[in-house]
């Protein structure tokens, strides 16, 4: 029984194998197919990408060879391959490159399960769709030659000559902005429900203090722990990208050189800034995790910072539409709750419009229609209720 499961277990292996080899040879004629189309930096980015696809198809072609399988012969190339190659050579590269993007992030995927994967092989696959994406703005042709400082010394220096931009590193000002907002609209509507109902004055408090203490610890619940999963991916993907590097330099030096020039790096200029980074060790790995995987080591955000943030700012909100009916019932009540909240919604416009440069009257008009609307829907169906309950 034990021959028979392990001889089940590497035909359907063996299976696999061959059909990821099939796709990788598909891919490097695609790339192959689509250099013939271009010129220039385009051309070459496309011949590395291939010679890469190449290089996991020898990966399995080997997986092949261990287990004293065959290896099988190049099949035609896919139909879907040949259209995508002719559509490239008759319209335009830029047609066919987010579909090619986003067949790249899903092999990423596969090999991030595969036990067979080589170590890299799912990074590469991510470095591919990158180069995809930055190939966009690289022109047909010989690529302009830039001039590349210091990464951290640039920024440093941008920083220092530029404070009017915004940055948010703990992802605490994006959930408070969140939190005050959602907390606005959501108790000032649920308020305005009661109210509309007809409740009594201390049945409009009780479910407006009711909506503050749920909202504050629902939304810090939350934040929590979207943030602490979105870090621990990106800290997952720094830690893979640091293992591959220290395992496959080589490798690395090659996707980083492949990256540069779909930036418009001559091939010369982008093999001696990769060079110069891939020397030490932390560097290279914070322009890998910036470049290839798009993370900002230094960013990854604070699950108690966006967490806290959200839990005051909800409350500070849920509290405007709260606190007319400590003093007050009855129609005063509404109306001043109603007035403070649209108030309060206006403010919170404003302060947008200062963080992200709009007009502060179209932010803050934006902010009063939505918590508005919210407001006169929930009112409506509260007297609706409060009619019928009647």
């Amino acid at each position: 029984m034990r021959r028979v499961s392990r001889g089940n277990d590497l035909d359907a292996s063996a299976r696999r194998w061959r059909d990821l080899l099939a796709h990788e040879r598909d891919a490097a004629a695609l790339y192959d197919g689509l250099a013939a189309s271009e010129t220039g930096e385009r051309a070459e980015i496309l011949r590395g990408l291939a010679e890469v696809e190449r290089r996991h198809a020898a990966h399995w072609e080997s997986r092949l060879r261990e287990a004293g399988l065959g290896v099988p012969p190049a099949g035609p190339v896919g139909l879907a391959t040949r259209l995508l190659a002719a559509t490239a050579q008759r319209v335009s590269l830029n047609v066919v490159l987010p579909l090619i993007e986003r067949a790249e992030l899903d092999g990423a995927g596969v090999y991030d399960r595969d036990p067979d994967a080589a170590p890299g092989m799912a990074e590469d696959e991510r470095g591919h769709a990158r180069a995809l994406a930055s190939l966009r703005s690289v022109p047909s042709g010989p690529g302009p030659v830039s001039v590349w400082e210091s990464r951290a010394g640039a920024q440093e220096a941008i920083a220092r000559r530029e404070r009017y931009h915004r940055g948010d590193r703990s992802g605490a000002m994006r959930a408070g902005v969140f939190g005050i907002s959602d907390g606005l609209v959501s108790n000032a509507a649920l308020v305005m429900g009661f109210a509309g109902s007809g409740a009594a004055g201390s049945t409009v408090l009780l479910a407006g203090v009711a909506g503050l203490l749920a909202g504050s610890f629902s939304m810090a619940a939350g934040e929590y722990v979207s943030m602490s999963a979105q870090r621990e991916l990106y800290e997952r993907e720094v830690a893979l990208e640091a293992a591959e590097l220290q395992e496959k330099p080589e490798e690395e030096l090659e996707e980083l050189v492949l990256l540069y020039r779909a930036k418009g790096l001559s091939p010369a200029t982008a093999r001696e800034v990769a060079g110069q980074v891939i020397v030490d060790h932390e560097v290279a790995l914070d322009t890998l995790a910036r470049e290839e995987l798009g993370l900002d080591p230094d960013a990854l955000g604070s699950p108690w910072a966006a967490a806290g943030s959200s839990m005051v700012t909800f409350a500070l909100g849920a509290l405007v539409v709260v606190l007319p009916y400590v003093f007050a019932d009855g129609p005063v009540a509404l109306v001043v709750a109603l007035g403070l909240s649209l108030l309060a919604m206006a403010a919170v416009g404003m302060v947008l419009g200062l963080a992200t440069g709009r007009p502060l009257r179209h932010s803050a008009a934006r902010q009063v229609l939505t918590g508005l609307l919210a407001c006169a829907v929930t009112f409506g169906v509260g007297q609706l209720i409060g009619v019928q309950l009647g």
